[in-house]
């Protein structure tokens, strides 16, 4: 069974790894093509390109997979099965109708919950308990394919987007090895999907990246867990970015109980102790403009916010 894998992030390597180490052929390789990353904009190739270079495995970056000539590309490899896992790009009929065995995704949520690019941050900023990791025929649709089978996985209440991705990215292999047996058989009986249940997870805006000081202190809290180790959370002081790399919920007590929400409560070893709409939070990991990230602890001992400074 010839097998074409399709992946960018560091999400999809484990799926590409255990198609290789379980002996099945995998033709191909498509991932994004490399972007500009850095100060100098240096062009860099994604981790499953990085992955399949070393498995000596054939690569392909289209720019954009709905291109004929990016399907005729894919199409001289003829496919049996075509796997994804946090590709990027939705793909055409024409790529759909190559295998005969279809085309199944690894997506990082409990379809039809969370849809679309972004699941993994979004159902940490939402406050979610559990997620889970849906294997799922494609369809022309956003994440809207019958339904293979899951596996549902705990959100510890101290999970990072970083954390979670690591947990559902290994979830997502091993869902993957349970059911390629059956995959190589043919087409499987899948289960639609209920659209009346479906929410949607669209990439992130710099928008959602910033804290909203008005909101309830744990709802602050997972907007931050939910950036890390990625964008990161950001607030404005002085005009200028304050990123927030980690954070923790402050015992409730009396101090700056009627203060505005933003308002900078105290600054020491512990954190920079911020107002909320229901209470505060402690900030313990920041990064000032132009500077690196740094501990509270860092961060006291030179800083030059005062206490009632106030975050936008």
């Amino acid at each position: 069974m010839k097998i074409v894998f399709m992946g960018t992030p560091a999400f999809a390597v484990p799926c590409l790894q255990m198609l290789i180490d379980g002996g099945y052929e995998v033709v191909a390789v498509v991932t994004q093509p490399d972007r500009p990353q850095g100060r100098k904009k240096n062009l860099v190739p994604s981790p499953v390109k990085e992955a399949a270079l070393l498995l000596g495995l054939p690569v392909l970056q289209p720019e954009r997979m709905r291109r004929p000539e990016a399907v005729a590309e894919l199409a001289t490899y003829a496919p049996d099965l075509i796997v994804t896992a946090a590709y990027g790009q939705i793909l055409p009929k024409a790529v759909l109708d190559l295998p005969r065995n279809g085309c199944v995704n690894v997506h990082g949520s409990l379809l039809p919950k969370y849809r679309g690019g972004a699941p993994i941050q979004r159902c940490i900023i939402n406050g979610e308990k559990e997620t889970g990791v849906t294997l799922m025929y494609m369809a022309e649709g956003l994440d809207t394919g019958d339904m293979i089978s899951r596996v549902v996985v705990p959100i510890e209440d101290e999970d990072t987007s970083g954390v979670l991705f690591e947990k559902l990215s290994l979830a997502g292999r091993d869902l993957l090895k349970a059911e390629m047996p059956r995959l190589a058989g043919g087409r499987l009986s899948a289960t639609p999907q209920d659209d009346s249940e479906a929410t949607y997870a669209p990439n992130l805006s710099r928008e959602d990246e910033q804290i909203v000081w008005s909101a309830a202190s744990q709802e602050t809290y997972n907007r931050v867990r939910g950036l890390v180790p990625f964008s990161g959370a950001f607030t404005l002081w002085n005009g200028e970015t304050f990123k927030v790399w980690a954070a923790k919920v402050a015992v409730q007590g009396q101090n700056g109980k009627h203060a505005e929400p933003g308002t900078v409560l105290s600054i020491n070893e512990q954190g920079v102790e911020v107002k909320t709409g229901d209470g505060s939070i402690l900030l313990t990991s920041v990064q000032p403009a132009g500077k690196k990230v740094m501990s509270a602890a860092d961060f006291s001992r030179g800083a030059a916010m005062k206490p009632g400074t106030v975050l936008i």
